[in-house]
C-alpha cells in the first residue's frame, strides 16, 4: 500500500487559527494532515472537521486504549467526522481492536485502523521499567502479528522496526512512520529516528512529520524541502 506524497504533517497545537493557516500553507507539498491528542483535548470534535474539511487525508491519532465497548463507541464517534486514519493501542488486545474494527465496518467508505506498537519515545531501558520485554523490535513484530489477526489495517511503528513489521504481518499491511526527522534536525524527545528518504527507502507507507516542519520559520518550504528530497 503506497500514497503518492507519504508526508502527514502533525497539527500538534491547541490554536485552531494557526493548526488550520499551517494546513493550508503545506497543502501543496504534503499527503495528508494528522491531528493528536493536544489538538483533540484542546479544540474538540468540531475542530477535527475544520481540519478534515482542507480536502487532505485526515489520520486521527488518537491512541484509543480501553475496554472494548468504550473503544467501540469512541471508534464510532471519531469515524463519524470523517477522518481517514485513525487509531488505537495495540497492547489493549485482540477483543478491544476487534471491537472498534467491528464498529466501523459500516461505514463508506471505511476509515483505516491501525494499531500503535511501541511508542517512538520509547528504548529497550524504558520498556523494562513498564513491565514490557525488550527488545523492542521484538515487541513490535508481537504487536504486529496480533494486529493482523485482529482485522485491522496496520500499526504504527518506529522506521527501524519495518523489516521486523513485514516478517510478521506482510507487504500489504499499512505502516505509519513517526518519528522522522530531516538531516541535521533535533530528535525532541523521539529516540527511534530516521530521516524521509530512509524511512521511505525502509518501505514506510505514511511518514508523520511535526515539529521540523510546523516549528521552521518557513513551514511551506520546508514541507516543499522534504517532498523534493522524497521525490513527490
Amino acid at each position: 500500500m503506497q500514497f503518492p506524497n507519504p508526508v502527514f504533517v502533525a497539527l500538534d497545537t491547541p490554536d485552531l487559527p494557526r493548526a488550520l493557516a499551517l494546513a493550508e500553507s503545506v497543502k501543496p507539498y504534503v499527503g495528508g494532515l494528522k491531528v493528536g491528542l493536544e489538538f483533540i483535548s484542546a479544540l474538540g470534535p468540531d475542530a477535527v472537521a475544520r481540519v478534515v474539511e482542507i480536502g487532505l487525508p485526515v489520520f486521527a491519532d488518537v491512541k484509543f486504549h480501553d475496554i472494548p465497548n468504550t473503544v467501540a463507541g469512541a471508534a464510532k464517534a471519531i469515524a463519524g467526522l470523517g477522518v481517514a486514519i485513525f487509531n488505537v493501542h495495540a497492547s489493549g488486545g485482540e477483543a478491544m481492536m476487534r471491537a472498534a474494527a467491528d464498529a466501523i465496518a459500516p461505514w463508506t467508505p471505511r476509515p483505516l485502523l491501525i494499531a500503535v506498537t511501541v511508542l517512538t519515545s520509547l528504548d529497550d531501558s524504558v520498556l523494562a521499567t513498564v513491565g514490557q520485554r525488550p527488545p523492542a523490535s521484538e515487541q513490535v513484530g508481537r504487536l504486529a502479528a496480533l494486529t493482523k489477526a485482529s482485522g485491522l489495517d496496520g500499526v504504527v511503528c518506529s522506521a527501524h522496526e519495518l523489516a521486523t513489521v513485514r516478517a510478521a504481518a506482510g507487504r500489504d499491511f499499512l505502516t505509519i512512520v513517526p518519528g522522522i526527522r530531516p538531516a541535521g534536525a533535533a530528535k525532541g524527545d523521539q529516540r527511534r529516528v530516521m530521516t524521509p528518504s530512509e524511512a521511505r527507502a525502509a518501505g514506510a507507507n505514511i511518514l508523520v512529520i511535526g515539529r521540523p516542519i510546523t516549528a521552521a520559520p518557513d513551514p511551506a518550504a520546508a514541507a516543499r524541502a522534504i517532498a523534493e528530497e522524497l521525490g513527490v
